[in-house]
């Protein structure tokens, strides 16, 4: 007997061997169980992923000695015929080639006979797109109304290019791309059965060109095994194909997060030595490094089709400390050079010059760690996981230096940061208040009289030791006086002067006690310091402020509230570019980074 290829010899012969098309295969089971199936179907969808073969299954089903059921039998005469493609009751057609208005004429006379001795007569037209305008239109009458013993079953890879008047008188099913892990299974599958070694690696490979084809990867694989032994290496299907190795890609995106400019440059000239197609290697990086981005921003659950499952865990891996934003910024340059590599008469050299301008750019912060780190800056606190030894040493012999009479740190350097002026008090300054309270003796009820009233100076909570102390008694002394509004204003008063990175984030917030141990900070969704303002530090900072304010453990909780459109006539330009400009957001950004703004794009 002849040789049978791969595509040939495992063709599926029932619902269940085909490849991750069930969304289509189990329709038609409960169509055919149901007795509901339809007098013309339509399978569309990219090549080689079962449309022709899905219709003779169904012809099978419907012609089955046993039938109609959803498993023939594959034992009668219908199904034997029909297998091997002699079947008498079963008529393919080629719509390229008989894409005439005579061929129709053909059909729709030979369509009134009766089967010779199946329960019905089947037609399947493969590439149905193919049909003259003619064609078609003397296809309409017989297909709306075929005779009772007709089937038609139609297969298209453009099925834009049938007229509507044919897809409003068929059944449409669409089937899809397989996945690159669907196609290597099968191949695995196929290769332990034909006694072939091959590595997942290698199959993963053969998957990838095949583009979502099951029978491009079979074809594929036929040919990898026909030039080498029972045992394919991955390098012999690197050669074999042409392809790209997927680890050099990796490689690349290694050597750009480490900044190792030689590394990159040397796969560059390594690419070129051996002959491999530079532009088609960039367009696979382009995809590499969007896939990258995806998976950054979505993790391992990421459902990336045209990727391996390990290749997903591996990039998780690669970009578990790199930035989202620094992503992005190397993806948009990649795709801004893309044309420059394509149309350059070097593109060795071309492509080198990207990577170069890759390594000009330094990873970005997000806008929250950008803040946090501003903060950090201002009030001189090392940041975590980033200070070694050393540093940490170095920056307590530094805060810990005597002062000079002046009160600045002795042989410190001009741009180092003072230490606030109500914790570094001048020791002249104190004994001269020392010596003031000494000569003025004060009886108990005088000294009643002069406590400061309710709005006078002294916050609530701040009530200062004449060590320089809190003074929770005191302060909460002063708290049962006051109104909840006042109370919770001094508060916010308290954060904002305390903290003022932490102030600019509760300016817009709304506070109120939701019980007298547990304090609400309302925020709404659209607000752009939401999520810093939810971060487990700012969580903490706020609960230790009403910690110091009320004098005992009060929790923050912070209550997010969807933001309803103001009601009325919608606001002018003039009115957006005005908030725009006065948003708190924007004129932060431009006091910390002394900018301007340049222009106001309204959407």
């Amino acid at each position: 007997m002849a040789y049978l290829v791969f595509a040939r010899k495992y063709r599926p012969q029932t619902f269940e061997a085909v490849v991750e098309q069930t969304h289509v295969t189990r329709t038609l089971a409960n169509a055919l169980a149901s007795g509901r199936l339809a007098h013309a179907i339509l399978f569309a969808g990219p090549r080689g992923t079962g449309k022709t073969t899905i219709a003779r299954i169904l012809a099978k089903c419907v012609n089955c000695a046993e039938g109609p059921t959803a498993t023939p039998c594959n034992q009668c005469r219908s199904c034997n015929e029909i297998t091997g493609g002699n079947a008498i009751d079963v008529i393919e057609i080629d719509g390229a080639s008989n894409n005439r208005v005579e061929n129709i004429r053909e059909l729709r006379e030979n369509a009134k006979y009766m089967p010779a001795h199946s329960p019905r007569k089947i037609y399947i037209i493969d590439e149905v797109h193919m049909l003259s305008d003619a064609a078609f239109n003397a296809l309409l009458k017989i297909l709306e109304e075929p005779p009772a013993h007709v089937l038609f079953l139609f297969a298209t890879t453009e099925v834009h290019k049938i007229p509507i008047t044919i897809l409003s008188r068929c059944q449409r099913h669409d089937l899809r791309r397989v996945g690159i892990d669907s196609i290597a299974g099968h191949m695995k599958t196929i290769c332990r059965g034909e006694g072939i070694e091959i590595g997942d690696k290698g199959l993963a490979m053969i998957a990838r060109e095949a583009d979502g084809s099951i029978r491009d990867g079979l074809s594929l694989l036929d040919q990898i095994v026909t030039c080498s032994d029972k045992t394919v290496a991955d390098d012999a299907i690197i050669d074999i194909l042409g392809v790209i190795d997927r680890d050099v890609l990796f490689d690349v995106s290694a050597a750009l997060f480490s900044g190792n400019l030689a590394a990159v440059l040397d796969i560059c000239e390594l690419l070129y030595r051996q002959g491999r197609h530079l532009v088609k290697f960039y367009t696979e990086l382009i995809g590499h490094f969007r896939n990258l981005l995806v998976v950054k921003s979505r993790g391992t659950q990421s459902e990336l089709p045209d990727i391996a499952s390990h290749e997903i865990r591996q990039m998780a891996g690669q970009v578990e400390h790199v930035t989202q934003p620094y992503l992005y910024q190397l993806v948009t340059i990649l795709f801004e050079e893309e044309w420059r590599i394509r149309q350059s008469v070097s593109p060795k050299t071309a492509l080198e010059m990207t990577f170069f301008r890759m390594m000009q750019v330094k990873p970005a912060f997000s806008f929250d760690e950008l803040i946090e780190k501003l903060e950090n800056l201002r009030t001189g606190t090392p940041e975590a996981g980033n200070t070694t030894g050393e540093n940490k040493a170095n920056y307590q012999a530094l805060r810990n230096r005597p002062k000079t009479p002046s009160g600045n740190a002795g042989d410190a350097p001009p741009h180092a940061p003072a230490d606030p002026p109500d914790t570094q008090a001048a020791p002249d300054a104190q004994a001269a208040t020392a010596q003031t309270r000494e000569k003025r003796p004060t009886s108990a009820p005088e000294a009643a009289g002069n406590a400061p009233e309710h709005g006078q100076a002294g916050e609530p909570g701040d009530a200062k030791q004449p060590d320089g102390s809190d003074n929770p008694s005191g302060g909460a002394a002063r708290i049962g006086q006051m109104s909840t509004e006042e109370i919770l204003n001094r508060l916010r008063e308290r954060i904002c002067s305390k903290s003022p990175a932490l102030g600019a984030c509760i300016s817009e917030c709304r506070f109120h006690f939701e019980a007298p141990d547990r304090v609400s900070i309302g925020i709404d969704a659209d607000n752009p310091r939401m999520n810093l303002l939810k971060s487990k530090k700012n969580l903490s900072a706020l609960e230790k402020h009403c910690k110091d304010f009320f004098s005992r453990q009060v929790s923050v909780a912070i209550d997010v509230k969807e933001s309803k459109p103001a009601a009325g006539a919608p606001k002018n330009r003039r009115q957006i570019e005005h908030e725009a400009r006065t948003h708190p957001l924007v004129e932060a950004a431009l006091k910390t980074f002394n900018a301007k703004i340049h222009d106001i794009k309204v959407s």
